[in-house]
């Protein structure tokens, strides 16, 4: 898959969150990157501080970021089909921890 298709998959996962939850994200920079190097197979990263812990002190911080690891992806998807359901999964699960959601109840959510 050309590189500038998995961007575009991104895209348009990012498009699927809803409306009220999209207006609150602020100061969020969404990456695509091959690899991360220390964690090969991880999918993808947030990197930040959630929104349920900023306070007062948060102000003037530089942009949280999600990063989405475009070969990790490639690698565990079978089919094109695969990799649009992998990566909407990915940056749901990037999305949810920036609104302060831990991976215990991302995965009771379906979104592991």
């Amino acid at each position: 898959m050309k590189d500038e298709h998995f961007e575009e998959l991104v895209s348009e996962a990012l498009d699927e969150i809803p409306r009220e939850l999209a207006q609150a994200i602020d100061n969020v920079v969404v990456l695509v990157e091959p690899r991360h190097e220390e964690e090969p197979d991880l999918l993808g990263l947030y990197e930040g501080i959630a929104l349920t812990d900023r306070d007062s002190h948060y102000a003037g911080s530089l942009p949280d970021t999600i990063t989405i690891y475009r070969d990790a992806i490639l690698d565990i998807c079978d089919s094109d089909d695969d990799v649009v359901h992998e990566v909407l999964v990915t940056v749901v699960h990037e999305i949810a921890h920036y609104f302060g959601i831990d991976e215990e109840r991302l995965h009771q959510l379906g979104w592991g």
